[in-house]
């Protein structure tokens, strides 16, 4: 393999901008993928990314392509998610190629995540594209779209391609664009092996199965290869290049993806960033690898079964390993028992794992309603990081609580401007600047086309985000609205822990931490909606909303009343009102040692609240 023939490429776009369908048109015209076999969203191989229609995992893919110049050229392309909660995925997937197509729809031009991801892309020193696709629609406007991304990134109007994946034009274009812009993959051949792991699955026969990017060196069949975090050696069971499965080869070299069965079980002996070596003639420093991300949502996971708890460990980190952005460690509560805490990146992020924990694993979990870390300033000068309403310290000892804010970008049509504005103003955001991304004149009144969009920056609280930020955007704007956010700092706030009492019990796992001016109108609203999530039990249930000792509303379970008197058919007054006062004990003892069973929609209810 002469390493000038080889080219390393992704697709970049906003979510449903057609990205998983052209990587469709690219296998199809390299005859990656015979017609038979082919499939929509081939890449998507995942059964909830074909329900979702989203890409969760970035899907590596080599492609054989002649060029027009008679040179026969090894593609290898890798598709990635376009949701804002994925972006750790991308940002992978940019630091093992040279170059990136950049996918923006016709019919709904340049979005939030479009702008993103383009500058990460930047920041990596990559070779852009630009693809406007799907130039077939009835309401596709291609060049008002090419005239906006020649106004925010600068492009030429001849560097910009315009195809429909869907009807295959233009994909050869693509193609040769990509062998003739973008450049070949450096790195000496004759230097000790360096491969840096972008992803990894778990294999029970070949044990962790690395995907890596060989950045110098070669490595064949028979080498012994060294884990360099880790200083953990093993044989490779297996090497090969994906086209588009699994698929054996003699050996890799510098430039080129594949992968590497490496036999090991431990999923913590190589992980995501990782650098591989050969053993005998090792590199002497790592890959710089990944800047490991922050997690911006945390939940308590905890198994239905409590016999499941182990399962679920073992899920976890066989999970880990497929999702670098997941962190999880040991938590115990008094209500639901043993479980974990989790980070995400986002809600999305969180309720992909959930299911996947589901589907995949069989497992039936029950999560808790999301929170946000806070930084606490301790009067001793100490700082804590508290993730859970259960670890806030007593005010007595408190000084400052600092919570996180994001530096927000929203893209809209100017018509909804108002609506945006109204919606941030109520979250406590505060507004930086506006920008208009003119496009053609005039307004043909569906809010997408014609007419000039708006680019306004906001910075915003993350936990005003997790209570149906993201619905109530799409529904004030028709759905038009396009959304990202990046992690801007901590910022001071008069915060106060609102806890949720159930039978004068406080319940931590339905505890938050919320802003001072929020807790009474949030806790009223809570307990209203918790009262119909909760099913009756057989003595009366009150649900409290209390922050410290002030009990600030209430609802009350009606208790479920068994009727007594029923085989009581006439007879003596005494004997009914016997039965019923026996009644009444037993429902008063009954409340003092009762459980009540927390369904998972009451943890849901959190979320709704408005």
């Amino acid at each position: 393999m002469n390493q000038n023939t080889i080219r390393n490429f992704c697709i970049i776009a906003h979510i449903d901008h057609g990205k998983s369908t052209l990587a469709d048109r690219l296998l199809e015209a390299t005859g990656t993928v015979l017609p038979q076999d082919m499939k929509e969203q081939f890449l998507d191989r995942m059964e909830l990314e074909r329900e979702r229609g989203i890409t969760i995992k970035g899907k590596a893919v080599t492609m054989a392509y002649h060029g027009e110049d008679g040179q026969e050229y090894q593609l290898n392309l890798i598709d990635t998610p376009g949701h804002v909660d994925f972006s750790y995925e991308v940002s992978r997937a940019l630091a093992a190629c040279e170059g990136a197509l950049l996918v923006v729809d016709a019919s709904q031009g340049i979005e939030a995540q479009t702008i993103a991801n383009a500058f990460l892309a930047v920041e990596h020193n990559l070779v852009l594209i630009p693809v406007v696709n799907k130039v077939d629609l009835p309401q596709a406007e291609p060049e008002r779209v090419a005239s906006e991304l020649q106004q925010i990134f600068g492009f030429s109007a001849e560097e910009i391609i315009f195809t429909s994946a869907k009807a295959g034009t233009g994909v050869h274009q693509v193609l040769q664009a990509v062998t003739e812009r973008m450049p070949s993959p450096g790195g000496g051949l004759d230097v000790p092996l360096r491969a840096l792991v972008f992803d990894s699955i778990y294999n029970t026969y070949k044990g962790i199965v690395a995907y890596v990017r060989v950045f110098e060196g070669s490595i064949s069949r028979d080498d012994r290869i060294l884990i360099m975090s880790s200083v953990k050696s093993t044989e490779s069971m297996e090497i090969g290049i994906f086209s588009p499965n699994l698929t054996p080869a003699d050996s890799l070299i510098a430039g080129q993806v594949g992968y590497i069965a490496t036999g090991l079980k431990d999923v913590r002996e190589c992980g995501v960033g990782d650098t591989l070596t050969t053993f005998d003639r090792p590199a002497e420093t790592p890959l710089p690898g990944y800047v490991p991300l922050k997690p911006m949502v945390f939940a308590g996971l905890y198994p239905a079964d409590g016999e499941e708890y182990q399962s679920l460990r073992t899920a976890l980190e066989k999970l880990q390993l497929n999702d670098a952005a997941l962190t999880y460690e040991f938590e115990n509560s008094p209500a639901l028992g043993f479980g974990f805490r989790c980070g995400f990146l986002g809600l999305l992020h969180m309720d992909i794992v959930q299911e996947r924990l589901e589907r995949e694993y069989f497992l039936n979990i029950v999560i808790t309603a999301p929170s946000v870390a806070y930084r606490v300033l301790m009067k001793d000068e100490t700082i804590m990081e508290v993730d859970a309403p259960s670890k806030l310290p007593s005010p007595a000892d408190v000084l400052e609580i600092q919570e996180p804010w994001l530096a927000m970008t929203i893209v809209t049509p100017e018509r909804h401007v108002g609506s945006v504005m109204e919606l941030m103003s109520a979250r406590r955001a505060r507004f930086k600047r506006m920008e208009y991304i003119h496009g053609a004149a005039g307004d043909d009144g569906n809010g997408s086309l014609g007419g000039a969009r708006v680019l306004t920056e906001y910075t915003m609280p993350l936990s005003e985000m997790l209570a149906e930020f993201y619905n109530q955007l799409k529904s004030r704007t028709q759905g038009y609205a396009s959304l990202d956010y990046s992690f801007e700092g901590y910022h001071s706030a008069p915060l106060v822990k609102l806890d949720i009492l159930l039978n004068m019990e406080p319940v931590d796992a339905l505890s938050m931490i919320i802003h001072k001016d929020k807790a009474y109108q949030y806790g009223r609203a809570l307990v209203e909606r918790l009262k119909s999530a909760i099913p009756r039990q057989l003595f009366e249930v009150p649900i409290q909303a209390a922050v410290g000792n002030r009990v600030i509303a209430r609802e009350t379970v009606r208790a479920l009343r068994k009727d007594v008197l029923a085989k009581c058919y006439g007879g003596d007054v005494t004997r009914k009102r016997k039965l019923l006062e026996r009644q009444k004990e037993g429902k008063k003892r009954l409340k003092k040692v009762g459980r009540v069973d927390i369904p998972q929609e009451a943890f849901m209810a959190l979320l709704k609240v408005e």
